[in-house]
Parts: structure tokens; C-alpha cells; sequence
């Protein structure tokens, strides 16, 4: 099966990134259906078995994180692209809208207490880059309703530029303790979104994805933009770049991100744990016991 290529769209900080000179859309990997349905099985078994190994190795841990626009398609990704992966192996935590407790901490806070094991592979559907995304084209959130200190909130642009920083260190930490950390921006065109949000509309079975606030958000579209492409030149690096995926068709996202996660698991130097010869003599030793067993 040809190997998709992905290496074009990771984007590890160096010069300038503009978000404008980055494809929407691009040629599809799939000849159909059933040959998008082939392909993506295998991917998603092949990220199955380097789970399993990374399981058994017990070194290394993945943070997977997916930002967007609404109905760029985050969650069908993931549940289509982890689908064949065990569900012991994985856990996906999607960010809301803060809560009154969550609110009493400070903002990485619920993120902290998701974090990967060993072994492991955590997926966050939003996470805290919204606090540079939505909480930025809305600093009324901080103004407001985050209880931060006034001195601290006085310059917002030293704010910005402290909590770009601060998330940046904190994913150089997850690098230094075997935490692989992979960032997907799923690139939706303004367009396909509003189609999107239109099926939502049309479609009784999508209704209950709709909600009246998605309009709004989207009269910020630029703002946003403008917000992720700050985001990706201030976070991004060798050891935790950012992944910009063409989102308008779907089947092709979901394909390209799961090339890029694959690829990732597969240059982990993980093995499965070596038995020694003396563990290896006492394993076939107990196979005579097994066979025994069977005749009693």
C-alpha cells in the first residue's frame, strides 16, 4: 500500500509561518470509498500494534492534541482514526467551557490531571491551546471570569507572549520524560465550514450538533485565524511541531492524520522486553504443567 505523504504540512518553527499559503483542501489519497475504508483499517491497526508495543516497552507515553474550527471534524477523527486501537491503550478527554471548579485553578490545571501514562496514548479533543485561541479573540474571558490577578492581567500582550511560553516549556518537559507530544490543526476553509453548519441544520440526525453560538464564533473568523497563526509560530518546535491538515474533505484528514501518528510510533526506539535464557527455560518448562492440567 503506497505510504501517504505528510511531510509538507509539519510546520518545527523555523522562519515564518502564514497560515494563508496553506491548503484547505489538496488531492485526494483515496481512489473511493472502499479504498479510503482500506486504507485507514490499515492504518489504524498498524498504530493498534505500536500501541501494544509501546504498552510493553513502558518508556514512552503520547499526547495527541486536535485544535480547530468548529465542525472541521475533531471528533469523527478521532473516533474513526483510533478505531481499531485498543481501548485499554487510548483515552480521549474532550475541554469545554471551563468549569466553576476548574476556574479556582489555574489554566493547564485539568489538562495536568489527563496527562498520558506510560505505555499510553491520550488524545485531547481542544485542550490548552484554547487559552491563546478562543480565550484570545475573547480576552473578556480573562478580564472577566479567570481569576487572575489584576498586575498580571494589566498588559495582555505580555500575558499572550508568557502563556505561549509557558506552554512551550511545559511540551519540552513531556519531551524530556518520554511524553511524545503530537499536534494536529485541522484547516478548514470558511466556506466548507458553513456548509457544515448548514447540514446541521438540514439534517434532523446532526440538529443536536448545532448550536445558535456557532454563528457568532464564526463572525470572528479572521480574528481566529489570526489567533491560530500566532499560536503555530509561537509553539512550535523540533520536538513538538504542529501538523497543518487540509480538512475541507474529511476521509482525506482522517488518512494524513493517521499517517502522521504511525509514523511517529513507528521511529520510537521501543521493543518488546527480551526474556532471558533462564526466563525462557522456566516458560517451556511449564508447558509439560499446562499439558498435564489438560489431563486431570
Amino acid at each position: 500500500m503506497k505510504k501517504i505523504s505528510t511531510k509538507n504540512f509539519a510546520f518545527k518553527g523555523r522562519g515564518k509561518f502564514e497560515l494563508a499559503k496553506h491548503p484547505t483542501g489538496l488531492k485526494l489519497n483515496y481512489k473511493n470509498k472502499k479504498d479510503y475504508q482500506k486504507k485507514l483499517d490499515a492504518l489504524s491497526d498498524t498504530i493498534d500494534e505500536l500501541q501494544n508495543k509501546m504498552y510493553a516497552h513502558n518508556k514512552f507515553g503520547m499526547l495527541v492534541i486536535f485544535q480547530a474550527m468548529d465542525a472541521a471534524g475533531k471528533d469523527s477523527t478521532i473516533k474513526n482514526v483510533f478505531k481499531n486501537v485498543n481501548p485499554l491503550g487510548t483515552s480521549v478527554q474532550a475541554f469545554k467551557r471551563p468549569t466553576e471548579i476548574e476556574l479556582d485553578h489555574d489554566y493547564m490545571w485539568r489538562c495536568f490531571k489527563n496527562l498520558p501514562e506510560r505505555g499510553k496514548i491520550q488524545v485531547f479533543n481542544r485542550s490548552y491551546y484554547e487559552e491563546v485561541l478562543v480565550v484570545k479573540v475573547h480576552p473578556e474571558i480573562v478580564t472577566k471570569y479567570q481569576k487572575i490577578p489584576d498586575p498580571l492581567k494589566s498588559d495582555m500582550d505580555s500575558l499572550w507572549k508568557n502563556r505561549y511560553k509557558d506552554i512551550s516549556k511545559f511540551e519540552e518537559y513531556l519531551h524530556n520524560n518520554g511524553i511524545v507530544v503530537l499536534k494536529f490543526f485541522l484547516n478548514l476553509s470558511k466556506k466548507e465550514q458553513g456548509q457544515r453548519l448548514i447540514d446541521r441544520i438540514n439534517e434532523l440526525d446532526k440538529n443536536w450538533k448545532f448550536e445558535e453560538g456557532d454563528i457568532k464564533e464564526r463572525g470572528y473568523w479572521k480574528d481566529y485565524m489570526n489567533a491560530y497563526e500566532e499560536m503555530i509560530n509561537n509553539t512550535s518546535s523540533s520536538n513538538a511541531p504542529w501538523h497543518i491538515i487540509p480538512a475541507d474533505d474529511k476521509k482525506n484528514m482522517r488518512l494524513m492524520v493517521a499517517q502522521v501518528i504511525a509514523d511517529t510510533m513507528s521511529k520510537l526506539p521501543m521493543d518488546y522486553p527480551e526474556s532471558s535464557p533462564e526466563r525462557q527455560e522456566l516458560l517451556k518448562s511449564l508447558i509439560s504443567t499446562i499439558q498435564n492440567q489438560d489431563k486431570e
